[in-house]
């Protein structure tokens, strides 16, 4: 991980902004301590096992079962900026905090929906993506995997809700194109309680800085994750974030390929509801 200094938080790109009065590096969370630094800093970086004892299921397990289901996700066919980068796709979930075992249900397939005043590159309309691959989303460790992220926020917490709301994109970036944005909104808030952002795979790429910055505040951190299944969470209300463009590893070429890519896993956590059109 790097660690330069960052521009303060704002709603426009990062690079229109001016840099932050001062910034730090961000360390690796041990997992018990890791809803204490939600709850004091708004953020937390788990190092890769860290978040494998978190979620009952070890680094490589999770790639083993999970990472393969990164090479089918179709086009995103939303992209305003006309790009051809971005592959996802979209399921969605209700944990049951209050229930005993906080069980996960899936629920029937939904469009993405964000405001403008959080998305105003792709905000206002309702995004249809394909649903989850089946087989992945009935693993076992899938269903841990997003379960026990949201007992975690469950405790960082101010106020344990009675259900999370729960939003989950596998993303893959790549730089067919010679550029591919992770964020074409620029630094922004996703107007839920809690973001967890998993790096599953780099490969042949360089970029792909994460940037983290006080909502209310001009003080930040600048760092990349670069180690599979690494991970990094967010407290939505308090940081705006972002993750620079990534481009080939050199020349346009890495190995005699032209194309690079950075998957990622991003899972939102909404008390109240899903966010939807009004009426």
């Amino acid at each position: 991980m790097t660690h330069p200094s960052i521009p303060a938080p704002s709603s426009v790109p990062a690079s229109d902004l001016r840099p932050p009065a001062a910034a730090h590096f961000p360390q690796p969370a041990p997992r018990e301590t890791l809803a204490t630094q939600l709850r004091a800093s708004g953020y937390a970086v788990l190092a890769p096992d860290t978040l494998g004892a978190l979620v009952g299921h070890a680094p490589r397990e999770l790639d083993a079962t999970l990472h393969p289901f990164w090479r089918d996700l179709p086009a995103d066919a939303h992209l305003k900026d006309g790009g051809r980068y971005r592959h996802r796709r979209h399921g969605c979930y209700v944990q049951q905090l209050a229930q005993s075992g906080a069980p996960l249900e899936a629920q029937p397939h939904r469009a993405h929906w964000q405001p403008t005043t959080y998305n105003a590159l792709h905000g206002g309309i309702e995004r249809w993506f394909e649903p989850l691959d089946a087989a992945m989303a009935a693993s076992a460790a899938w269903r841990d995997l997003v379960a026990a992220l949201g007992l975690l926020f469950a405790q960082a917490a101010a106020r344990r809700p009675e259900a999370w709301f729960i939003e989950a994109h596998p993303f893959r970036i790549d730089t067919r194109d010679g550029v591919g944005r992770p964020t074409p909104e620029g630094a922004h808030r996703d107007g839920v309680d809690y973001v967890a952002v998993l790096l599953v795979e780099r490969h042949g790429v360089r970029g792909g800085e994460t940037r983290v910055f006080e909502a209310d505040g001009p003080h930040g951190v600048r760092f990349t994750l670069d180690a599979p299944w690494s991970a990094l969470l967010l407290d939505d209300a308090r940081v705006i974030h972002e993750s620079t463009p990534i481009q080939p590893l050199v020349d346009g070429q890495v190995g005699g390929q032209s194309e690079g890519w950075r998957d990622t896993l991003v899972l939102t956590y909404r008390a109240g509801g899903f966010q939807a059109p009004p009426g």
